[in-house]
């Protein structure tokens, strides 16, 4: 594997590379803390995956990541101290694979990539499946509501994908993060009420009232009956 790691920090650019190294011996760490010289590291040495950060000293981490998509689809996850939920809300627009607040724990950090990864090795091999006026196809992240096309991210069409598998009970938040991030981790919880809220806002008439994707308190979500939808 060939990580690059574009963050301005050389203690968490040591920390990175020290857990990615521990994790998968090897991988080869490549790291800049400009944003210019990583958009050209993208371009000459085709990484499996990066780690941005957003705050860099010469260009916005967002400069970064919308250049980086206009060539490459290398899976990207920006590790940042902006927590603000338009930030998380813009990085993934534009084209993140996942986005993590720092401080972040090197389990989460690890699970993160090693989804990531996974997610790059290949879509699911699985055939389209329906509920309701619902109709996912697992092999292209295609989500169509009543005929209309819905684009998800990876995220979210994993979102999806596990809710209408599982239609029929409560998906809980742990077989949620499984199903995201390959396992559960401490904040898997606050990280998919954020993507579930994104996902909310594309597929509901009314996000702030929910008739799709409904919440079982203290548990996971669940889809409404077919007959709701």
């Amino acid at each position: 594997m060939k990580a690059l790691i574009i963050e301005d920090d050389p203690e968490i650019v040591e920390s990175i590379s020290l857990a990615l190294q521990i994790r998968w011996p090897e991988t080869k760490i490549i790291s800049t803390h400009l944003g210019k010289k990583g958009i050209d590291l993208v371009e000459s040495e085709a990484p499996d995956i990066i780690i941005l950060d957003l705050g860099l000293p010469d260009i916005s981490g967002f400069d970064v990541l919308k250049q980086v998509r206009s060539f490459s689809l290398a899976p990207i996850i920006i590790l940042t101290v902006k927590a603000d939920e338009a930030d998380i809300v813009k990085g993934l627009e534009w084209g993140a694979d996942d986005y993590i607040v720092k401080p972040c724990g090197q389990l989460e950090l690890l699970a993160r990539v090693k989804a990531r990864i996974r997610d790059k090795g290949g879509l699911v091999k699985e055939a389209p499946i329906s509920y309701g006026s619902l109709r996912f196809n697992p092999s292209t992240h295609q989500l169509l509501i009543g005929g209309k096309e819905i684009k998800l991210t990876t995220i979210e069409a994993h979102i999806i994908h596990s809710l209408m598998k599982n239609a029929s009970h409560v998906a809980t938040y742990a077989s949620l993060a499984e199903e995201v991030w390959g396992e559960d981790y401490p904040g898997s919880i606050d990280s998919l009420r954020v993507h579930i809220r994104r996902l909310r806002a594309k597929v509901e008439a009314d996000p702030s009232q929910p008739q799709l994707i409904l919440t079982k308190a203290g548990i996971g979500y669940f889809l409404a009956k077919p007959d709701n939808i």
